[in-house]
């Protein structure tokens, strides 16, 4: 495969890890000095490079990582990072050794998985393996149910081949303005809270008890418990813009290109696939050296806009696979070599939240589409 980090090519991302830091420090501070941090660096870190982002997080607070699977967990081990590891999804079977032999610590939510587990740590004579209890209060993804808790972690408990390492729930409308979701929010936050008290009349540690992600972080302080997991925010975005701006997050992807050719067109010419672009009058056309394939995507033509030399333009057409066509006017100061933001943290030009309003998607989307093709290059 090529090494797309030794490319010379103009379209890049910029990962600024100097924002990273920032927004990991204005979390710490909304959330006091005594929880653990736990930062999600699934999907490569939500498009930004789950190794390097790891690597600086682990500096700045952050305690434990998430991953979704089992090889995410592995590149992070072989990458020399030793920090605790939750595995956030479940594995195939034919995964579980791994799970074992890479100290992952994963979600576990059913009778059979727990006892397997325990099973085969005992075959292996490793040393016990930390779990967390999933339970789902309302998520409706994996994870048991609140009054199935107190049974498996008696479970985990008694079992030789394992160590709680935490209770812990999911929220799904937790960046919800709606008083009905905030409710919905609340009560699961007083489920866990309620699990964890049983579990200690029964003498048994919960270990962390976790449940708040970005929305919970900051829509709701009494959720924060003993760890929250940071997502979105992380990267410098709250989880969904109809929220008001509680901290200032600064966007940590810069997504850039450089003019590759400029023509001049004629009133009536048309650009790009379909002709749904038609020239009003005589203007200029960039093209750029970025696509849907870079992970620039489709639904994004007719609606967005770039920022050259401090000045937003509207895009002329489609997206195509490779390049796309920016409609300059009359503008003569731009030249063949140009650089072009397509979205980043520069407010004069769009974020991954504008873009993400445009297509009626999420900042995470956006990100996380920006392709392995396109080198990513880390500032500090």
């Amino acid at each position: 495969m090529y090494d797309y980090s030794r490319s010379k090519r103009a379209t890049r991302a910029l990962i600024h890890l100097e924002n990273l830091i920032w927004n990991l420090e204005k979390v710490r501070e909304f959330i006091g000095p005594d929880r653990k941090l736990c930062l999600a660096v699934k999907a490569d870190a939500y498009g930004h490079g789950a190794v390097a982002i790891s690597m600086t997080a682990l500096k700045h607070g952050v305690t434990h990582l998430a991953v979704s699977n089992l090889d995410e967990g592995k590149e992070l081990r072989e990458a020399g990072i030793t920090a605790p590891i939750i595995l956030l999804s479940y594995p195939q079977e034919n995964e579980y050794e791994d799970v074992i032999d890479y100290k992952l610590e994963p979600f576990v939510g059913d009778e059979e998985y727990l006892n397997r587990l325990n099973l085969m740590v005992r075959e292996k004579e490793a040393p016990p393996l930390t779990i967390h209890i999933k339970i789902d209060t309302g998520m409706g993804r994996i994870g048991c149910p609140p009054e199935d808790a107190p049974y498996l972690a008696r479970l985990a408990d008694t079992a030789k081949g394992l160590k709680i390492g935490g209770i812990c729930t999911h929220f799904p409308v937790s960046d919800s303005m709606d008083p009905e979701n905030q409710a919905f929010t609340e009560e699961q936050t007083n489920t866990l809270s309620d699990i964890k008290k049983e579990i200690l009349s029964m003498n048994i540690d919960p270990g962390l008890v976790h449940a708040a992600n970005s929305g919970g972080i900051f829509l709701h302080k009494k959720s924060h418990l003993d760890m929250v997991r940071l997502g979105i925010s992380a990267y410098g975005y709250l989880p969904h813009s109809s929220m008001a701006k509680t901290e200032e997050l600064k966007p940590v992807m810069e997504l850039k290109t450089r003019i590759a050719f400029l023509k001049t067109v004629s009133p009536g010419q048309t650009v790009s696939y379909g002709r749904t672009w038609t020239a009003k009058e005589e203007c200029r056309i960039a093209s750029i050296p970025v696509g849907y394939a870079d992970g620039y995507m489709r639904l994004l033509s007719g609606k967005a806009e770039f920022l050259i030399k401090g000045k937003r333009y509207p895009i002329a057409g489609r997206v195509c696979m490779d390049q796309l066509m920016i409609n300059l006017g009359n503008e003569r100061d731009i030249k063949v070599g140009d650089e072009v933001t397509i979205f980043g943290p520069d407010r004069a030009g769009p974020d991954a939240s504008e873009l993400a309003d445009l297509i009626g998607t999420i900042s995470y989307e956006i990100t996380c589409a920006v392709n392995k093709r396109v080198p990513r290059i880390y500032t500090s």
